[in-house]
């Protein structure tokens, strides 16, 4: 069982920048990370099973729709906190934050942001707790970078509608009592739809045979004509921004939990360099090992100043999808890179469960592809500066 002594990295004294409540936030979250959490990560994460023991601590600690107004259960914070405890979660594992993150940004978002007051009153509080879970249904077997082409479809039936069709890759979807879904009307345009876990025809069988996010429960979505009152619609806004618009704060929350990762390698990789002793004195000593330890809190600054300015955009309105893009895929290939170079400066012992590098290494490999590829954020950068689509 490893000891997490970790302290925090803040070269360029940004602490400065937060206010005493992020601070209060942000260490509350690690506090409860180090002692619920660090203990136990690497087991989870070696026999593949998500510790469902941590949501109500979760919900403690504000981590399911922080910035949910109080009168629907939320704490009312704002975006810089909301990205401070996603990067505190991902400092111990990625799984753990896409849990949070699923439950704040993909399923609380869009019933505040599109949902009638009766939706509101009924879901949000218990999701705010933990006392349920709740998962996003976009992604489908045969669309993932084009979520418009998606064949999910519901036809009305009375007071109801029959849903039909199946999401793959969704994290929380084996234990959520309820799915915010992405499908099409019978004109062919996209709503959101509240799935209940014990509606008939709506199972959610778990994916096994995982190597990344192992400590994460990932699950399908499947319909096989699912009555769902017409009620469960989304009435706030239809069409594809909706859940794109839910993506963006996702991603957001990414940004910040992928820099949680690369503190966390970089931690060890430096502490690891003080204590290893080659040809009579530490690893760190050397030039090639202090070159590696200079170029990962480099771009970790890097990262943590990009993030805190879209945080304070976000905080006003005013960050487009285009910078959240950025942001989450610079953070991510940072945080890729920054563990990887950890892994080398560790030798035979990084890909031990006595060090989380290798954890972190897998879980990024996920990160760097969901909500969103590489390449995808790329070519959003990409249309944003230029004004030409190479999409298609």
């Amino acid at each position: 069982m490893r000891t997490d002594n970790y302290a925090g990295h803040d070269y360029y004294l940004l602490d400065e920048w937060l206010t005493e409540e992020h601070k209060l936030i942000r260490d509350t979250a690690r506090a409860w990370v180090k002692k619920e959490v660090s203990p136990i990560i690497e087991d989870a994460a070696e026999n593949c099973a998500f510790p469902k023991h941590l949501l109500p601590g979760l919900g403690e600690i504000g981590a399911f729709g922080p910035y949910i107004p109080e009168e629907y259960g939320g704490a009312g914070l704002d975006q810089i906190s909301y990205g401070l405890i996603m990067q505190e979660l991902e400092r111990c594992d990625s799984g753990l934050r896409s849990t949070a993150s699923v439950q704040s940004s993909l399923v609380m978002y869009p019933i505040w942001k599109y949902g009638s007051e009766e939706q509101k009153q009924k879901y949000l509080p218990k999701l705010a707790t933990g006392e349920w879970m709740g998962c996003f249904g976009l992604t489908e077997p045969d669309h993932g970078s084009n979520p418009g082409g998606m064949t999910t479809n519901f036809k009305e039936d009375g007071d109801d509608v029959i849903l039909n069709g199946a999401k793959m890759w969704i994290s929380n979807a084996p234990f959520a009592q309820v799915a915010v879904v992405w499908a099409k009307n019978e004109a062919g345009r996209i709503k959101g739809i509240i799935v209940e876990r014990g509606m008939e025809g709506f199972t959610t069988p778990t994916m096994k045979g995982k190597w990344s996010l192992r400590a994460s429960d990932t699950g399908e979505l499947i319909f096989d004509n699912v009555r769902v009152p017409k009620a469960n619609i989304l009435p706030g806004r239809d069409g594809l921004g909706a859940p794109l618009s839910c993506l963006d704060s996702a991603r957001y929350g990414i940004a910040w939990g992928a820099i949680g990762a690369a503190l966390d390698c970089y931690d060890v990789a430096l502490k690891y360099a003080k204590e290893r002793q080659q040809f009579d004195r530490p690893i760190g000593g050397f030039q090639l090992q202090q070159k590696k330890l200079a170029e990962m809190i480099t771009e970790i600054t890097k990262a943590q100043l990009l993030t805190y300015r879209l945080g304070t955009l976000r905080n006003e309105g005013r960050a487009t999808s285009a910078q959240i893009s950025m942001a989450k895929r610079n953070n991510v290939e940072t945080a890729l890179n920054v563990a990887r170079e950890a892994r080398q400066m560790l030798g035979g012992m990084g890909i031990t469960g006595e060090y989380p590098i290798m954890r972190h290494m897998m879980n990024l490999e996920s990160v760097v592809t969901y909500e969103g590829t590489h390449d995808i954020h790329l070519l959003i950068t990409g249309l944003d500066v230029t004004g030409l689509n190479a999409f298609t």
